[in-house]
């Protein structure tokens, strides 16, 4: 008879509530001695009723630095000890509760004038915060710090207990802060709202693109360096719409620096998530699915506008690494993988998985003319570029060389697989997933991979069939657990790869499911002073309902949804979603002029809607197959053609796909033969059935109007 599993409990000193949640983040905490809650009325109840402020500790599970405060602060037996005899203490996971997160990011950044995590903040009972930070060392004189953790703890109940009357201030002041960087979207106070800018406004924002560019490294004069630095797909489309060509050199440059550094995994595909210097060279190791997401697309672009080789090898790998390594049996794609890994000897170290011996790799590939070609081409040197060691980097990338060395990274690679690998977060997060779903897609389309489109297919599949409890999409799933109602950026992320997904399939599923996403969304976050907010009215009631206004690392979920409106607007001809775009561009219009480089992914749908987006209809004989289309198909694939709306069809079906779009109701196959039609809102040019014709129609592009 087998015996009865071991609780993971008994072999720990301590447990706390954590033990019952699925985040992998909280999981990480629930054996400190911190006597940690999750979120909930539970722990502020709890906090009234002992008279206790609340300490509110923000993170995620591959954080560096929320890593180094568990080590250093909440396993300390005696800062524990502090901790809950003076505090109720609740740990978030920023990426299952966004709402959260930005609410007291919001407090952090005007308190100190910036943010980050571990973010950690000081509230009363009532949820208002009243102080806060990020990474606070242990105690005082530890790495410099005048006042450690330990101190700030004491100091800050001190005040609590004895000076109720300066907290009220503090609270009321970073409430009403908070509320007003948030609540009306981030525009200048007392902003009227306007119509859609003038699509000048573009031009003007390259302006301060070539002014801050680094023309040595791309991106921006900076570091750290993150990809979302530069709006490699907006200089895509500024270029296309012509110019002096400063756009399309700032991508290329960029996008060149980025895969060639140590950014980018040399061995196995994907970017990290930064660069900590101005050359791309030392990465901030941890792996994110919406960076490589994104940086597929931006990657798969460039390539139909300069149709360089080394940009789709790039889009590949990044494709190849997640359907390898962050794939989950059911489809769906996890989030991240750790900066942290183990060394040899048992100590966890940032990098450690990725990082090389000059003596290592030669012992590996062995003694000979192909080893030292590996090693000059990739930067190895006895002292190494980082801590003593070598991260792989190219100074001078060669497409030709970079495929001879094929052997001798795949014997690295398997070498690796050895090594104690990063912890890898396999929650599935709903927006995430969009976004990952929207780079197969629009990666299978473009090269034509049908194993990038099914990898697509099943992900879509998990986030409609498995994420949608009551048909409402969650958050986040794990374990078979799904978390809290999905936000804003779930439903427009979504929504955004069910139509590439549709694009790259012509299922009329994918594209069913897209408008019902949108049309809920606008049920649940449509402000009807015009925009979205990133809770529903059923969410949890937070001190302040957050309209999003701001691009980062992942796009806001404002600017997807605007981009997402005019799309489906293009497709099904219903001027409802167009009404839709206008009223959102008329709410961030105020802060898209104050200071239009804070909502970049904006400017894509700027630019969509200043253009004549395309209606394409392909469509084929009704006793042929797809195949009879493939001439055409390979030139829209080839093709950048940005705003746009794609969709094929046989002779026998486009009537039932037009009852979706019907802008390919009534297409035929003209003389017998698979016919391309290109339209704008329905004046079409004349049916074209070669593919240099249909390629002259698709390179029509409107420059900018001043």
């Amino acid at each position: 008879m087998a015996s009865a599993p071991e609780d993971p409990r008994d072999s720990h000193k301590h447990t706390n509530r954590l033990i019952h949640e699925t985040s992998p983040y909280l999981l990480q905490h629930a054996h400190n001695p911190v006597d940690w809650r999750p979120w909930g009325d539970e722990a502020f109840d709890e906090a009234r009723r002992l008279g206790k402020p609340v300490f509110l500790s923000i993170g995620y599970s591959t954080c560096h630095w929320c890593h180094v405060m568990e080590e250093e602060s909440f396993e300390d037996e005696e800062i524990a000890s502090v901790m809950n005899d003076l505090y109720v203490s609740i740990k978030v996971d920023r990426e299952e509760r966004p709402d959260v997160d930005a609410i007291y990011m919001a407090a952090v950044q005007a308190l100190t004038g910036s943010g980050g995590w571990p973010m950690s903040v000081w509230l009363t009972p009532d949820r208002e915060p009243f102080f806060g930070g990020t990474y606070f060392p242990p105690r005082d004189g530890v790495r410099g710090a005048s006042h450690g953790f330990m101190t700030i703890l004491r100091d800050i109940q001190s005040t609590y207990k004895e000076d109720p009357a300066r907290v009220g201030r503090a609270s009321a002041a970073l409430v009403n802060a908070v509320r007003s960087r948030i609540e009306a979207g981030g525009g200048p106070a007392g902003a009227a709202a306007a119509g859609r800018p003038a699509p000048s406004l573009i031009a003007d924002t390259l302006t301060v693109f070539k002014r801050l560019f680094d023309d040595r490294d791309g991106g921006l004069r900076r570091a750290p360096k993150f990809p979302s630095n530069i709006p490699i797909r907006l200089l895509l489309r500024a270029h296309a719409r012509g110019g002096d060509g400063v756009a399309l050199l700032m991508a290329g440059l960029t996008l060149s620096k980025m895969a060639a550094g140590g950014m980018c995994d040399q061995l196995a595909g994907g970017f990290h998530r930064y660069s900590t210097d101005a050359r791309w060279l030392v990465p901030h190791f941890e792996k994110m699915l919406y960076d490589n997401a994104l940086l597929a697309v931006g990657y798969a672009e460039a390539w139909q506008v300069t149709e360089r080789d080394d940009f789709a090898r790039v889009t590949r790998d990044i494709l190849e690494y997640l359907h390898r390594e962050m794939t989950a049996p059911d489809g769906g794609f996890y989030s991240a993988t750790d900066a942290d890994s183990k060394r040899p000897d048992g100590k966890s170290e940032e990098g450690a998985f990725f990082v090389w011996s000059e003596a290592e790799i030669r012992q590996l590939l062995g003694a000979g003319p192909e080893t030292d070609r590996f090693i000059r081409y990739y930067g190895v040197t006895a002292g190494g570029n980082f801590e003593g060691a070598n991260i792989l980097a190219v100074a001078t990338p060669d497409e030709h060389e970079h495929a001879a060395l094929a052997p001798q990274r795949a014997a690295l690679y398997a070498a690796r697989l050895h090594r104690p690998p990063p912890f890898r977060d396999e929650k599935i997060l709903a927006a995430w997933n969009g976004l990952a779903i929207s780079a197969f897609a629009v990666g299978g389309r473009i090269f034509d991979e049908p194993r990038y489109v099914a990898a697509a297919a099943r992900a879509a599949a998990h986030l409609c069939d498995k994420m949608r409890p009551g048909g409402r999409l969650a958050r986040s799933a794990k374990d078979g657990r799904v978390g809290a109602a999905g936000f804003l950026d779930d439903y427009a992320f979504a929504c955004a790869g069910l139509i590439d997904l549709f694009e790259a399939t012509f299922e009329a599923r994918w594209l069913r499911e897209a408008i019902a996403l949108a049309g809920e969304a606008e049920r649940l976050f449509a402000d009807p002073a015009g925009g979205w907010f990133m809770t529903a009215a059923d969410h949890e009631k937070l001190i302040a309902r957050e309209k999003p206004a701001y691009d980062g690392a992942e796009p806001s979920g404002t600017s997807v949804a605007l981009l997402n409106a005019l799309r489906l607007a293009t497709f099904t001809s219903d001027d409802r979603w167009r009404a839709i775009a206008d009223n959102a561009f008329s709410a961030i219009a105020p802060t898209l002029i104050e200071n239009p480089l804070a909502l970049t992914e904006a400017l894509l749908a700027l630019d969509y809607a200043s253009d004549e987006a395309k209606e394409i209809a392909i469509v084929w004989p009704r006793d042929a197959g797809p195949e009879a289309a493939r001439p055409l198909l390979d030139v829209v694939r080839g093709t950048f053609v940005p705003n746009h709306a794609l969709a094929a069809a046989s002779e026998a079906d486009a009537p039932a796909l037009g009852a979706l779009i019907p802008f390919i109701a009534d297409k035929t196959a003209a003389g017998g033969r698979a016919t391309a039609y290109v339209c704008v809102r329905g004046r079409c040019e004349l049916p074209v059935h070669e593919p240099a014709a249909l390629l002259e129609l698709l390179a029509r592009r409107l420059p900018y109007a001043p």
